[in-house]
This record gives structure tokens, sequence and C-alpha cells, in this order.
């Protein structure tokens, strides 16, 4: 059995190895590196979403029950969910109530804010299909017609067992 070769000269101990697939080392720990990043960023995204409310003119029955499920006795903020003030922070925009002429342009900017990959839930069923305020002259069909959305939580008031089941629904869904 032979010793393994040992460079001769410092020109020959700094030549870059070669790693996977003929790259230089350097590239390919590199490339690891944003891999395993990659990785973790998916991790914390799905394990502690960051989520904005954004009260498209509702009635605030959908805002009290989101209140609710931060409360302790549902605690959404178990599963990692929090509650942030900022759209710019945010994973998740939860939007409630129906989309009229006033709110339709505010919503689109705040949806812009957000920074990729985000996700849309529809809560109640004003923010689903308009509610009971559809057909009226100034109420479109519901979000959906202005932002994409990605979970829809039908109800009027929707249960905070409802609400904490959409969000962390999504969160499943979330590769």
């Amino acid at each position: 059995m032979s010793a393994p070769t040992v460079p001769h000269t410092r020109k020959e101990a700094h030549q870059p190895l070669s790693g996977l697939l003929g790259k230089p080392v350097e590239q390919a720990l590199v490339e690891h590196n944003l891999t395993l990043l990659g990785k973790l960023a998916r991790w914390s995204r799905k394990r502690s979403p960051w989520v904005f409310h954004i009260n498209a003119s509702s009635c605030n029955g959908c805002d009290i029950e989101i209140v609710a499920s931060l409360t302790p006795r549902y605690d959404i903020e178990r599963f990692g969910a929090v509650l942030v003030p900022s759209p710019r922070h945010a994973d998740v925009l939860l939007v409630t109530g129906a989309v009229n002429a006033q709110t339709k342009d505010r919503l689109k900017r705040v949806y812009e804010q957000v920074p990729e990959p985000k996700h849309v839930i529809a809560i109640g069923a004003c923010a689903c299909a308009g509610g009971v305020f559809k057909g009226c002259y100034n109420v479109g069909q519901g979000i959906e017609d202005v932002i994409p959305v990605d979970m829809f939580v039908p109800g009027c008031p929707p249960r905070p067992e409802a609400i904490m089941y959409g969000v962390l629904k999504l969160l499943g869904e979330v590769k």
C-alpha cells in the first residue's frame, strides 16, 4: 500500500481541489450552505408563520374571533403563529370583510408589501364571497377578485377553531 502523496511546492498546495461533479470545493461548499439556508428558511416559515391582519370593511365579528384565537383559551401562538404590526414582516395575510371600492386599492398595496413567499387567508363569509353585503352597489364578490387567495375559512363569523385549522392547514401545504 502506497503512502498518500503530499504536494511538494507551495503552488501545488493551494490548487483548488475538485468537489462534486467537477466543481471546485469552495463552490460546492457555498452551494451546500445555500441549500441548508433554504431548508432552514422553509422550516422556519412553516414552523413560525408571522401573520398580519387587515380589515377590508367588515362588521368586526371576524376580527373579534381572530383576537379570540390569540387568547390563552385557544392560543394559536403555541403553533408558532405570531401577529405582527407590519405587512413587511408577515408571511401570512389574514383578510376579513367584503372588499368595496374604497378598500380595493389599499388591499392591493398591503398585499404587495408582504415579502415573497406570501400566503393569503380569507376569513369569514364576506371575505370569501361578499357575504350579506353581496349585491350592494360598491361591494365586490370577495377578495379573490382583487388578490390571489390560498385558503378560505367560511362562516359568519368563523369560530376560532376554524381560523386555527385554516392557518395550520395552510402551513401543512407549505413546501
